[in-house]
């Protein structure tokens, strides 16, 4: 790194990260723990609120967020051995995330989410985390015998997206979700004006969009009481603008101009099942490069590397993507080349 590029970096408030990205060791089955605490620290935003917590009371070793907030300061210093994180993975432990145990990341992330939510006792930031990834939807239920509709608002931290045994794309994915379903037998609603269960109409509509916008792959089914993987591709975009892929999706109330979006981690998971690994793609909060962590082994990659979580037969594939909502407003971190 150049003189002239370390004192600009000085100047910026941005640390020297010449060993670019801190590993984590895997301590008793902690991959999926490990890749979700590099895409947490990918997420500069997070760690910015987390900064500011005045957590100076709080002494509980059983505090989720004051262990996140400890752990993601040490990932962000230069030292070019693992972070330490025994701590963290030891309250995750007192709260019922057993460590040994193989957990599914993205009921980690928000089990992680909801913690910050119950833990933390600045309750204001503690809703601007959560707003970070708050996904806000309508869904409105139209009884097809009467055509009474009723509407409910709520709010998700991941959008959940189911993919099918053949080549998916993510547009694709993203435009099933937000299509009508019939509801009909043992799905029927009930209807207020009707006063019985009816056969019923449902979509769900965008009223805002987060920040931070997560997306859970669901490669995971369940029958006949056996959990199987999905393996098939998914291709995604590095890039993408919600108002161009999903032009019925929006609610007449959602009042966003910027929906363009900008991938910043992939969780990957790699094996079966019941027995599988995970690691992580990452890109860098100041040189913008991708990086590979796998455990305490982290790696500098390409777009080409990351787009082989596509997925496919006995390879690795993408389970969550983390995409960036690119608004000028927000402030980008500046960009380096070397």
């Amino acid at each position: 790194m150049s003189e002239l590029r370390c004192w600009f970096l000085s100047k910026l408030g941005v640390r020297d990260l010449r060993f670019g990205m801190r590993g984590l060791t895997n301590y008793r089955l902690s991959c999926c723990v490990n890749t979700l605490l590099q895409t947490f620290s990918a997420t500069w935003e997070l760690a910015d609120l987390l900064d500011k917590w005045e957590a100076a009371g709080v002494r509980d070793s059983r505090n989720v967020p004051l262990q996140l907030k400890k752990v993601l300061a040490a990932m962000r210093s230069d030292h070019p051995q693992p972070a330490p994180h025994h701590d963290f993975l030891h309250c995750l432990d007192r709260n019922c995330l057993r460590l040994s145990v193989q957990h599914d990341a993205d009921e980690v992330f928000l089990s992680i989410l909801n913690f910050m939510q119950q833990q933390m006792d600045d309750k204001k930031l503690a809703l601007e985390i959560q707003n970070l990834y708050k996904i806000s939807v309508e869904t409105r239920v139209q009884c097809l015998e009467c055509t009474f509709v009723q509407t409910h608002t709520s709010y998700l931290l991941s959008l959940p997206l189911h993919i099918k045994e053949e080549p998916n794309y993510l547009e694709g994915c993203m435009t099933s979700f937000f299509v009508h379903q019939e509801l009909r037998g043992i799905d029927c609603c009930f209807c207020e004006q009707c006063g019985k269960k009816t056969p019923s109409k449902q979509d769900v509509k965008l009223l805002s969009l987060p920040p931070i916008l997560c997306v859970h792959l669901k490669r995971f089914r369940n029958s006949c009481g056996q959990t199987w993987k999905l393996d098939c591709s998914v291709i995604f975009p590095e890039n993408f603008d919600f108002s161009e892929i999903l032009k019925d999706a929006f609610s007449p109330d959602f009042a966003q101009n910027d929906c363009k979006y900008t991938l910043h981690a992939v969780v990957v998971h790699s094996g079966y099942a019941m027995s599988g690994h995970y690691t992580a793609y990452v890109r860098h909060r100041v040189n913008q490069r991708w990086y590979y962590a796998d455990d305490s082994h982290v790696e500098q990659v390409t777009w080409e590397n990351v787009k082989t979580s596509y997925g496919g037969r006995f390879r690795h594939t993408a389970y969550m993507l983390m995409y960036r909502r690119s608004s000028k407003k927000e402030g980008r971190q500046p960009e380096f080349s070397s």
